[in-house]
């Protein structure tokens, strides 16, 4: 039944129009692909380094812990996962109502001119951000990436500038970008850190996850099929992402992405030998992270409201968001939780004003911590308001 199975998808897949990345064929899914041995291996709660990827990299997402590296700083060319920043850009501009997903985009010649993977855009054609953003993170078009560039910042050059200094925000150190797509081109690379940090921040916009967990869909009113290039989506439990890539220079590249009860972890392979050990080093460095790590959410301890000094009111509530704290399995130490508190406040006071932390202690060590601030606005005290309150204290005594 199981290879019945994968004879079905193979033919499936063979024949959908399929653009992979950048001098990938659809020879990326040849017809051994949905019986490699890995996929169907029993996780393992230990990863071991096989040498095949230049750089390895394994992360937490809400803490953004490193839980496993390997030559995790060596930049190295990154090919189609470049798209990671291109698509935080766009979905930064979306997010902030710079563009919709329903606006429409006319394609200009030079978008229309890459190579490599694409859609076969035309010069003149018009395609929605939502289309142009799906071809972009499931086939890893090279035409839409450029498209959606020049229409959020009129040319591709003045968007990649802002790619990187984004990149530079983000203290992504070790990564500059000459380009959207990650063709080879000279003074553009990145490393494994980098790429991580760089997925990290698309994650927190969950309408990227509305692209990159399809596995086959349609542009064009569903005359154009597309496929994702990234395995993880179709065979790997919990898979969400991200992005995959390919060149000759770069090798088999991959920022992957899963959540498992409520935890999500990033796997970065750069440089792999090839499409499977790419994807087995990823599926490897998942399974050891969800095998030997839990996310716990300790309770807040009841804030008591602040003194406020020269205002209408004489304290002010506080308020704090509980955190996740990642642990390894099986850790029974207590979480200690400290609170830190400025010394004293004086209005006038703007509500959501930072006035504190939360501190997060298990065996000692401090393992995370999040702000405390001001639940509401306090007046300042003015002179009139200062007689009014002598007056009624002055009738209170007789």
């Amino acid at each position: 039944m199981k290879r019945l199975t994968s004879i079905i998808l193979s033919l499936l897949l063979l024949f959908a129009p399929l653009n992979a990345d950048a001098n990938e064929t659809a020879e990326i899914y040849p017809y051994d692909a949905v019986i490699s041995d890995y996929w169907f291996a029993p996780a393992s709660a230990e990863y071991k380094s096989d040498g095949s990827a230049k750089a390895l990299l394994l992360m937490e997402f809400s803490t953004g812990r490193v839980l496993f590296a390997e030559n995790e700083r060596e930049r190295l060319p990154i090919a189609s996962v470049t798209k990671v920043v291109t698509a935080l850009l766009v979905a930064e501009a979306i997010d902030s109502g710079k563009i919709s997903l329903g606006e429409t985009v006319t394609v200009s010649e030079y978008a229309a001119s890459m190579g490599g993977s694409q859609v076969f855009l035309e010069a003149g054609e018009q395609m929605s951000v939502d289309d142009l953003l799906k071809s972009v993170m499931v086939a890893s078009a090279n035409d839409a990436t450029v498209a959606l560039a020049e229409h959020i910042c009129g040319s591709e050059a003045a968007f990649v500038s802002r790619m990187n200094e984004r990149a530079r925000e983000l203290g992504c150190a070790d990564s500059s970008f000459a380009n959207t797509n990650g063709l080879p081109a000279e003074n553009h690379y990145s490393c494994a850190l980098d790429v991580a940090i760089i997925t990290r921040e698309l994650m927190k916009h969950s309408l990227i996850f509305n692209y990159t967990t399809i596995w086959m869909d349609t542009i064009r009113n569903g005359s154009f099929g597309l496929a994702n290039t990234n395995k993880l989506i179709r065979f790997y439990k919990g898979a969400t992402g991200m992005k995959t890539g390919y060149t000759g220079e770069a090798k088999y590249c991959l920022s992957g992405t899963a959540e498992r009860d409520g935890m999500k972890l990033i796997a970065v392979v750069l440089g792999g030998e090839s499409s499977d050990k790419r994807f087995a080093a990823a599926k490897g460095l998942l399974d050891c992270g969800f095998a030997n790590y839990t996310l716990v959410t300790p309770s807040l301890p009841h804030i008591e409201p602040m003194k406020v000094e020269r205002g209408v009111s004489e304290s002010v509530a506080l308020k704090a968001e509980p955190i996740s704290i990642l642990c390894e399995k099986g850790d029974k130490a207590e979480t200690e939780i400290k609170l830190e508190l400025r010394e004293s406040l004086q209005a006038p006071i703007d509500a959501n004003t930072e006035v504190g932390a939360v501190l997060y202690y298990r065996n000692g060590e401090l393992v995370g911590q999040s702000a405390i601030y001001t639940a509401e606005a306090v007046v300042g005290v003015s002179y009139s308001s200062l007689l009014k309150k002598l007056f009624f204290a002055l009738l209170s005594r007789k």
